[in-house]
């Protein structure tokens, strides 16, 4: 369920009003918790939050014309999703996740590579995704980024 937006603005405007406090405070507490030099741009029709190519000017290596990607969210079809991909790139990190899921959560985790789907809006464990979102800097996502999927 991609959005047509082309901005943010247009994004959060087109929500359905059932998921518009969801996603709010789910941007709220990425914004709030993000390190500094991550940027908030609509990225595969979802919000996404990027290494912009002042910071990494490679970008991504799909596509190298595109911002470096780190985290999206989205208001999908029968879910809100939210997508770390230092999550896909780092077993520890994803470990630490997994681990700590449980304590935050009661309902079941959902989750693929780098995608984690809520269904159930009132369990979503924000206090867990703020704390996800800090522990990454943009510096330390090119490393990751780099040692997992950039060919040398």
């Amino acid at each position: 369920m991609q959005s047509k937006a082309n901005t943010v603005e247009e994004y959060l405007a087109e929500i359905p009003e059932d998921r518009k406090i969801v996603i709010q405070k789910l941007r709220e507490v990425v914004v709030q918790n993000l390190p500094k030099g991550f940027e908030e741009v609509l990225s595969y029709g979802m919000l996404g939050y990027v290494v912009p190519h002042e910071i990494y000017p490679k970008g991504y290596h799909c596509s190298p014309q595109l911002p470096l990607p780190f985290f999206n969210i989205a208001s999908q079809k029968n879910s809100v999703n939210i997508y770390h991909m230092a999550i896909y790139a780092n077993g520890d990190l994803y470990s630490w996740f997994v681990n700590e899921y449980p304590k935050h959560s009661n309902a079941k985790l959902d989750m693929g590579k780098s995608c984690i789907r809520f269904k159930k809006m009132d369990a979503i464990p924000y206090a867990l995704i703020g704390e996800l979102m800090s522990k990454i800097n943009p510096q330390q996502w090119i490393e990751m980024y780099e040692n997992a999927f950039v060919k040398k």
